[in-house]
């Protein structure tokens, strides 16, 4: 098998000048570093104490498992000669919180809107979205069901 690395930095910024000497003393904000790319300013989810305003680790995971289903329908469709000239997706995670405080997600849910040029067969078109499972590197990788409900519509 041939294997890929992927690297990047992760460093925290939250310290407020007393480190982590209590709860409060310090902010969820962190900065995600990819070598030659534009640094991603995050924090914690609010929930948790976190900026609202910036990026959490359940956002980044969420938009990467969107990001390479759109890559991989992309992809699909143009070899299946359909013609694709817009997409987006506003895709929805659903999280649990246990008890013990640990979280995790138990189901995601993409809702691609796709425009295609007139011609296209539309049972193709859907059909593909069944097929990204089994190479997209993110839906491969997750461990909760990705469901997806698609909207296609045909340019005019």
């Amino acid at each position: 098998m041939k294997q890929h690395l992927y690297t990047s930095k992760i460093r925290w910024t939250g310290n407020t000048g007393e480190g982590t000497a209590h709860y409060r003393a310090y902010t969820r904000d962190w900065e995600v570093a990819v070598p030659g790319k534009p640094v991603i300013p995050c924090s914690n989810d609010p929930l948790l104490g976190g900026n609202k305003g910036l990026m959490n680790p359940e956002d980044l995971l969420l938009s990467a498992l969107s990001g390479c289903h759109m890559l991989w329908y992309l992809h699909l469709a143009s070899d299946a000669g359909i013609v694709v000239t817009a997409y987006e997706d506003a895709p929805e995670g659903t999280g649990e919180l246990e008890p013990g405080g640990a979280a995790r997600f138990v189901k995601a849910v993409l809702h691609p809107r796709i425009t295609v040029k007139p011609g296209a067969d539309m049972a193709r078109a859907e059909a593909i979205h069944h097929e990204i499972h089994k190479v997209c590197f993110i839906a491969r990788s997750v461990n909760f069901p990705v469901e997806i409900e698609p909207v296609f519509t045909i340019e005019s």
